[in-house]
């Protein structure tokens, strides 16, 4: 086992220009350093790549990196040159006489990072291990682990080679990392892999900077123009189902005067390389692609995700809608749903021969059904979906924005049951709209219309009747059986409407409204000038370096670049994503750019904004106030076993208000923290206190795991000033 050379804090600053570490990043290193394997859940865009990067720079010989595709080998070792990092990768595109000279830089121990496919490391090529058996291998790292589960949304055969793995290296500790995986698929990676003595690291999968909404897909086209139209300049992907689907789409919006193109793997390999290389330098603003494109794409600003098809299960929507926002700025994600996409995705759902992954993959595709049918928080039910607890409101999702009023819909519920009811509960969503809309279809029955409930609802057109049978199943009115077609059944609830007269109230069908332009969060104004300015710049040394636009600078650092105008050279590795070589090879023209904005715009510099605040020591005289009335009488209510939310309740006043009362007392000495906060908290909020002080609660929560809350920090802050007192 290798020993660390270098302290990762160091390499994180000096190297990648990054002032700390995010998530659990630092333990997951520490542990790898330590010679020990680990699986890795983290969500796209949370930082899965420094979590090898950062070791293989600490530890003295080289990290082998499994990657599934070579336009990831090849963005991830660019990426990792600028940051003058000795990285290669090694894969088919190569002549004979690049391999020999990065095989030459292996034995003279020259390379920190090699990229290649697995089957190039254990398939036929078995002299490949013998030759790495020779040299000085640190780490391996297995980036989308995913892929050699079947049950996996994206299982490759080719990584099932990598069982093998810890028969040929058994003292060098291996790294399995994944954005996307459930319990299910969590477990088989495990297995596969042979890990025994691991441990196992998980994020949460929520990306709070990306909205999610949820659109019918009539006039799906007229809806996505109009809102590309308001994204004229941003970045963007629009998924579709088939190749000829998204042929066709870029078709029309290339005719409609949009930059954009279309990805498919029946492309040309050499036309598919060339689009890729487009997009990710901006020269094409928006991909139409099949789910063939996208995988390792690291193009941090991306801005929307768009579904013109409904995905076959959660797991590739989420990783799809993870290409959006990778820079931590604000992103949207569109899916435009329509229950014959279900239908559609049935056959190809099924495996011949496997029942029982057929049984699972339909079970999936019935989840993603329902992520698009609920009334309630979409981000809570995908983070429910990977195991993770979420508040019911988001703020950021199509049912939180527009919370609908319920109507009385008790007429309209009983014309739905009675038709379910006389249809002998065998029959599914669409049957049933077309017998109250009293449809000619081919398909509907003689016998059924001579039904009295036959063209009740011709009043209302089928999206609407649609509607609300979904409805009374969110509400449970009625249900569907557990088949592979589900027929509509009655429930205990729809009883009482049908003979109790009960009242039933719905919500009216809503057309979701999407904000014209997200709104970027920054803590301070920033210049919006000089950010386009920012951008051409990075483009054009881009283009002359031939890279992507953001391995030179993300967008995340340019808007650091506006935000606080550094002045001086000295002042630049207070900017996020400065590190010390992309300083010296790229600093000067974003500097001088910086200058020259703020002389004419006459502004001075704000980098002192940047600066961690000095944090203030806590008054003396407040552990000598009284407590007023209105604090006494939470402080009761605590003391008789209410809970917080239920003080705040029954008080009528804000959780806010009752959790400031409560830290009073806890500064008065009548309170202990113990009563208020568990022990595991506790040490969770002062490891995180540790690292990022206190002068932020928000900077503390966005670092802390989703279960912690704004009140609990506060208390334990003012328990623990409570001690330097």
């Amino acid at each position: 086992m290798s020993t660390a050379t270098a302290n990762p804090q160091l390499i994180l600053q000096s190297v990648f220009g990054y002032a700390s570490f995010r998530h659990n990043q630092q333990a997951i290193i520490e542990h790898i350093l330590n010679g020990k394997d680990a699986i890795v859940l983290m969500p796209t865009g949370g930082g899965k790549s420094l979590c090898y990067q950062v070791p293989a720079l600490c530890l003295p010989g080289v990290t082998i990196v499994v990657s599934p595709l070579i336009a990831l080998m090849k963005d991830q070792v660019d990426a990792l040159k600028v940051n003058g990092i000795a990285a290669a990768f090694l894969n088919s595109t190569q002549s004979q006489s690049e391999q020999v000279y990065i095989m030459q830089q292996l034995r003279n121990n020259q390379l920190k990072l090699l990229y290649l496919a697995p089957e190039r490391l254990l398939g036929n090529e078995i002299q490949f291990i013998h030759f790495l058996k020779e040299i000085q291998v640190s780490l391996f790292a297995i980036d989308e682990a995913h892929c050699i589960s079947q049950w996996g949304h994206d299982f490759r055969p080719e990584y099932l080679v990598l069982g093998e793995l810890k028969k040929h290296f058994t003292n060098i500790p291996t790294l399995a990392l994944t954005a996307t995986a459930d319990e299910l698929t969590r477990n088989d990676i495990i297995d596969k892999l042979q890990f025994t003595q691991y441990r196992l690291f998980e994020n949460s999968f929520n990306r709070p900077n990306i909205a999610y909404y949820i659109k019918p897909k009539k006039n799906f086209y007229t809806d996505l123009r109009k809102y590309l139209d308001q994204h004229k300049t941003d970045s963007g992907i629009i998924y579709c189902l088939s190749r000829n689907g998204t042929e066709e789409l870029a078709k029309e919006l290339i005719d409609d005067g949009f930059n954009a193109a279309a990805y498919h793997a029946g492309l040309d390999k050499s036309i598919r390389e060339e689009r890729q290389e487009q997009f990710l330098r901006d020269d094409i603003n928006i991909m139409v692609a099949t789910i063939a494109f996208g995988m390792g794409i690291n193009k941090s600003n991306v801005r929307f995700v768009v579904h013109a098809d409904l995905p076959k299960n959660i797991e590739g929507y989420y990783q799809e809608t993870g290409r959006a926002g990778r820079d931590g700025l604000n992103s949207e994600a569109i899916l435009y749903y329509s229950a014959g996409d279900v239908l559609k995705l049935k056959s190809f759902a099924k495996v011949e021969g496997n029942e029982n992954q057929s049984k699972i993959m339909l079970q999936k595709l019935d989840k993603m059904s329902r992520l698009c049918e609920i009334k309630t928080c979409r981000r809570k039910y995908l983070l429910n979906y990977f195991g993770e607890e979420a508040p019911d409101f988001c703020g950021s999702c199509d049912t939180c924005l527009n919370k609908p009023d319920l109507k009385e819909a008790t007429i309209i519920a009983q014309k739905i049951l009675s038709t379910v009811a006389r249809l002998n509960q065998a029959f599914g969503i669409r049957y049933v709209a077309d017998i109250l809309r009293g449809s000619n279809n081919e398909k509907i029955r003689n016998e059924h219309k001579q039904l009295t409930v036959y063209g009740i609802g011709k009043d209302l057109p089928k999206e609407e009747w649609l509607h609300y049978i979904k409805e009374l199943l969110h509400f449970g009115y009625l249900q569907t059986s557990d088949a592979e077609y589900p027929v509509l059944q009655l429930t205990a609830k729809s009883h009482g409407v049908l003979y109790q007269k009960e009242k039933v109230f719905l919500t009216a069908p809503v057309q979701v409204v999407i904000a014209k332009e997200p709104v970027i969060y920054q803590q301070h104004p920033y210049e919006q000038l000089l950010f386009e300015a920012l951008k051409k710049l990075r483009n054009s040394i881009a283009h002359e370096e031939n890279v992507p636009a953001y391995i030179i600078f993300s967008d995340s650092s340019l808007l650091d670049l506006a935000t606080y105008l550094p002045i001086t050279k000295s002042d630049l590795p207070k900017i996020s994503g400065f590190g010390a070589f992309k300083i010296e090879k790229y600093g000067m023209p974003f500097l001088n750019m910086v200058q020259d904005y703020c002389i004419q715009q006459a502004i001075p510099t704000r980098i002192h904004l940047k600066e961690p605040k000095k944090e203030s020591k806590p008054k003396t005289p407040h552990i000598n106030r009284k407590p007023t009335e209105t604090m006494r009488t939470t402080y009761n209510l605590f003391r008789q076993g209410n809970a917080v939310k239920d003080i705040a309740a029954i008080r009528g006043l804000s959780l806010q208000t009752i959790e400031t009362h409560l830290c009073a007392y806890i500064t008065f000495g009548e309170l202990d923290i113990n009563d208020l906060v568990s022990q595991k908290k506790q040490l969770e909020i002062k490891q995180a206190i540790a690292q990022y002080g206190t002068s932020s609660l928000r900077l503390l929560k966005e670092n802390l795991p989703l279960y912690h809350d704004y009140g609990e920090i506060k208390m334990v802050i003012t328990a623990l000033e409570k001690q330097t007192l």
